[in-house]
């Protein structure tokens, strides 16, 4: 028995963040919880012994809870420099680029993200999509008579994962059982639990079209921009399936859409679309052998517990150690 509640979902970071020296701590304070306070991470630093209070000169942490409003969160650090730590909401934090880059040579404040925090939720929905592709489930969805059988097994697939962080690396723990050979593609060398091969970003090329299936799971960066174009699908097997859970940016989804109308590729599952929400009468909508489940594999019900999990074990680190979970560097922008 694993002694979860039904559906309860865990963050895989909890209680893994490295106590920082004296002198690189933030000083402990009260805590601002903006645009507004919400009830659950107001209980989240209560709870961690913190205390949550109105913005003013002695605001030490910032919890930032609007999803995108970079412009509002570097007036408020403008106007208040001296708070020490500040909370974004999300595991991504592209929104939020200039503000960020603005801070990049700065001691303070430490930046934390809810990084991590959603790898289960997020990695079983990836899962989840590349069994409903290999099944041929989005155009079984759509019938409306009956059919010849079809559909294939994932057991023993060569899977490609773009992406060594959290999610990542949940992907392969839930996947074990299916017996894949796993490639991961990284920024930097290193190794990774589960994986059969790790191999650096400048060698995507060399290992897409090997791939069967294909799964997006790396942060949104300048870098990683449209990193899947025409070129990119093109390079890959006509019946290899690509799976889209990080950042809707990462994939031109027009030169998508006309791959799968032309018969290239086995499927596609997308939560992610750029732009976003994907405009009615976008080629993906009608495009053959694609799901798109309109950014659902974190909903607001399994975000929210985790994010106050975060919130509590990071209020704990700016009232005591300094042992931040989730910690962005602004520099790269993730």
């Amino acid at each position: 028995m694993s002694g979860r509640g039904s559906g309860e979902l865990r963050d895989p970071l909890r209680g893994t963040g490295v106590p920082r020296p004296a002198e690189e701590r933030p000083v402990p304070g009260p805590i601002a919880i903006l645009p507004r306070p919400v009830a659950h991470l107001v209980a989240a630093v209560e709870a961690a012994g913190g205390v949550v209070a109105p913005l003013g000169p002695d605001t030490a942490g910032l919890i930032w809870v609007h999803p995108s409003d970079a412009g509002g969160l570097a007036a408020v650090l403008a106007e208040h420099p001296d708070i020490g730590w500040v909370q974004l909401p999300w595991a991504g934090v592209d929104a939020f680029a200039p503000v960020l880059a603005a801070h990049a040579d700065a001691a303070t404040p430490i930046w934390t993200s809810a990084k991590g925090a959603y790898s289960e939720p997020v990695a079983e929905h990836a899962v989840a999509l590349a069994l409903a592709c290999i099944r041929e489930l989005p155009e079984k969805a759509r019938r409306t008579s009956w059919t010849a059988r079809s559909g294939e097994s994932i057991f023993g697939r060569r899977l490609l994962i773009v992406g060594a962080g959290g999610i990542a690396q949940e992907i392969i723990r839930l996947l074990a059982p299916f017996e894949p050979s796993i490639t991961i593609v990284r920024r930097s060398p290193g190794a990774v639990a589960g994986a059969d091969r790790v191999v650096t970003a400048d060698r995507l090329d060399e290992v897409l079209p090997e791939a069967e299936i294909v799964i997006l799971a790396a942060a949104a960066t300048d870098e990683t921009s449209r990193l899947i174009d025409e070129r990119r699908i093109a390079l890959m097997d006509q019946n290899a399936i690509l799976v889209n859970i990080a950042r809707g940016a990462l994939v031109d989804g027009e030169a998508l859409a006309a791959a799968l109308e032309r018969g290239h590729l086995r499927g596609a599952g997308i939560d992610v679309t750029d732009p976003e929400p994907l405009p009615d009468g976008h080629p993906l909508w009608t495009a053959p052998r694609v799901v798109i489940t309109c950014h659902s594999a974190d909903t607001e019900e399994m975000v929210a517990p985790l994010l106050a999990s975060r919130v509590e074990s990071n209020t704990r680190a700016l009232l005591a150690d300094g042992a931040f979970i989730g910690v962005v560097d602004p520099a790269a922008g993730y």
